[in-house]
């Protein structure tokens, strides 16, 4: 490297030490990115206006290997352009050199190309998966595929543009304020305004074939609800509550919804749940359900909680990861008020005795933390933040939580929080000091469970579930079986005693028969009619568990129980078809004829093709039976590479697993070789 560069990059480390927030302010980003299907690319050209605070030498923006494809330009606004400008793309980040003078306004624009390696993923376009790209910033830094900031406390209005081939919808941040021919004819570009600053972690972009269905929420702001064309018939289950959920957290929160519209946005192979990019939350497909479904896995929490996030999380954000509660906890917490308000009071109380258990499970392995630990784990963020919250209403009274709420929430907006800034607002109406819930809730390092279950004794119906123990000394577990209990505490009591279930509880509702179908595996024949009966429930997960037992308990009558469920899919990971498949396979005359179709249906829901979720299921079971195709290692090798890490860690391991076998172990070897 020459001498004078490695100076240049030294004074740039040294400057980068301080942070850049405190020497510029950037205001607004305006960008056009043009995507390539083919080469997997992004290229562009954004515009940044900002102003220096002190006088500084030298600004960056974050940018992960990118290629410079034109000159920079700098300008002093209005529109005075500089005549040179000195600047290093060190891969990491690109630095301007210039006497930035305080109080000046300047422009600055980079035209740059790009291959994302994370951050912005091309999903489908080399297989039969439906053609998607979508972003995923958090955790991931947006400025792989858009030169921005990946520190959260610069905030920036962005307006994004998107040039991509024409007969797909574009979704991004803000609202569409038209769109236009690009300069090649099979593209299109969108154009998207917002105007509000928010954190280059929250820009999104979505892209596919979708249909979308609109409502206006109480308050007037449009609620977008992209699906895919062949799934009009699932739009209802998959989104139910939307609106009055919108509706309930808007009142609740008392402070208006701060973007311009609310759209949702399903995707292939989404890295997480959900994700609330500002005004615009993408979540994953495997939670678009038909109305069956819905009752085993419905998007209703991740829903609320993306929603949530849009006040905690968007308008009001995190300086750093130590105060990632603030984000994480609020969202958890008022995603459960807004599913109280659906579901009720005892869903509200079951849920915060879940996460509960989890906390203290986690105390007990020796993995708990402080809640302002930055390494702490999402269990502890989202649930024992959520613990917090509760426990806080419960001490300075409702009225003074949601004041407080909405005070901190109107003070600090499109601005950063540390968790200071929220005990002062709740300090500051309660007229008292919070030192010491602060002390045993946030920073202690084991959960206050004693304190937890303590505040749970106003629930009766906790009290009920409690009392419900057939492992207790005095049980009367006949009469807990027979007694008109919570489906909770009946479902506790038959995993506790499956043996003791009768033709009565069968009559109980659909939670309950669940809990029958998972842990009545031995069925007795005086069972056999009535269980029989759970094949025809309005549950994939019962009808999953049902089949498997039935067939596995009465042989002479496997074929009956195969034709019964032989069109039943079941939930988007077709937890039903792929149970059957194995099932149909290993029953000995039945469809002899058709058991190569059987496992070659089973060896192609390996493929790149399917979801993540249907492929795990469909290694699973090849590695349950012990066959698995020179086809279905090719696609376990690919998904080694996938952009998914529970999905590659799974392969991982299962390809380690199969390489400990000689039979496999050179195969496995070839494949690699080859791609």
């Amino acid at each position: 490297m020459k001498p004078v560069l490695s100076l240049l990059l030294l004074f740039f480390f040294e400057l980068s030490l301080a942070q850049q927030t405190d020497y510029v302010d950037f205001k607004h980003c305006k960008a056009l990115v043009k995507l390539d299907t083919v080469e997997k690319s992004v290229e562009g050209t954004v515009r940044f206006q900002f102003d220096i605070l002190k006088r500084v030498d030298s600004i960056y923006i974050d940018a992960k290997n990118m290629q410079i494809t034109k000159p920079l330009v700098l300008m002093t606004l209005p529109s005075k352009q500089l005549d040179t400008i000195d600047y290093v793309n060190d891969k990491d980040k690109i630095w301007i050199k210039n006497s930035f003078l305080k109080g000046k306004p300047y422009e600055l624009i980079l035209s740059y190309k790009t291959v994302p390696k994370k951050a912005l993923y091309f999903v489908g376009w080399d297989n039969e998966a439906p053609n998607q790209i979508w972003t995923q910033g958090q955790g991931k830094y947006t400025s792989n595929w858009l030169p921005s900031f990946d520190d959260m406390n610069e905030k920036v209005e962005f307006d994004i543009s998107i040039s991509t081939l024409k007969g797909y919808e574009v979704i991004s941040n803000g609202v569409l304020t038209h769109k236009s021919q690009a300069t090649d004819e099979r593209l299109e570009t969108w154009y998207y305004d917002m105007k509000k600053p928010m954190s280059s972690y929250l820009i999104a972009l979505a892209i596919g074939k979708y249909d979308k269905r609109v409502e206006t929420s109480k308050s007037g702001i449009p609620l977008e609800m992209y699906y895919y064309p062949e799934d009009s018939l699932k739009v209802e289950p998959t989104y139910r509550y939307t609106k009055q959920m919108f509706d309930f957290l808007e009142e609740e929160i008392g402070v208006a919804y701060p973007w311009q519209n609310y759209k949702q946005v399903p995707v292939h192979d989404f890295l997480y749940a959900g994700m609330e990019n500002t005004s615009a939350t993408i979540f994953s497909d495997g939670f678009v359900v038909d109305s069956i479904g819905f009752n085993d896995k419905n998007y209703v929490n991740v829903n609320a909680h993306e929603l949530a996030h849009q006040w905690f999380g968007d308008l009001v954000t995190e300086t750093s990861g130590t105060h990632h509660w603030l984000q994480e906890g609020f969202a958890t917490y008022y995603a459960l008020l807004a599913e109280r308000q659906v579901f009720g009071d005892n869903y509200y109380y079951w849920r915060l005795y879940e996460y509960a258990q989890e906390l203290l499970d986690q105390d007990n392995r020796g993995a708990g933390t402080a809640l302002l630990d930055p390494k702490s784990s999402s269990t502890t963020f989202y649930k024992r933040g959520a613990w917090v919250l509760h426990a806080l209403k419960e001490l300075v009274g409702e009225e003074v939580f949601r004041q407080a709420v909405k005070n901190y929430l109107n003070k600090y907006q499109f601005k950063n929080v540390e968790t200071a800034n929220f005990i002062e607002e709740v300090e500051g109406l309660y007229e008292k000091p919070l030192g010491g819930f602060t002390s045993e809730w946030l920073e202690a390092k084991s959960f206050p469970y004693n304190q937890a279950m303590a505040s749970l004794e106003n629930s009766v119906f906790i009290q009920e579930y409690l009392m419900a123990d057939c492992e207790a000394k005095t049980s009367k577990c006949d009469y807990f079986m027979e007694a008109p209990l919570s489906d909770e505490a009946k479902s506790k009591v038959i995993a506790q005693v499956p043996e003791r279930v009768t033709v009565d509880v069968f009559q109980e509702g659909l939670k309950v028969r669940q809990a029958i179908a998972k842990h009545v595996v031995n069925i007795p024949i005086s069972l056999k009619t009535v269980y029989e009966s759970l094949l025809d429930d309005k549950s994939y997960v019962t009808i999953e568990y049902a089949l498997y037992n039935l067939w596995n308990n009465f042989p002479e009558e496997r074929s009956k129980y195969l034709n019964k469920t032989k069109r039943v899919i079941g939930l988007n990971d077709k937890n039903v078809r792929l149970l059957w498949l194995v099932l149909a396979i290993s029953t000995p005359d039945y469809f002899e004829d058709n058991k190569q179709a059987f496992f070659n249906e089973l060896v192609n829901y390996t493929a790149p093709d399917y979801g993540f979720e249907v492929r795990m299921g469909a290694f699973s079971y090849l590695d349950a039976i012990g066959l698995f195709p020179e086809q279905a290692l090719e696609h376990l090798v690919e998904a080694s590479h996938h952009h998914s890490w529970q999905f590659k860690q799974f392969a991982n391991r299962l390809l380690d697993k199969l390489s400990n076998d000689d039979g496999y172990a050179q195969k496995i070897q070839n494949i690699k070789n080859k791609s």
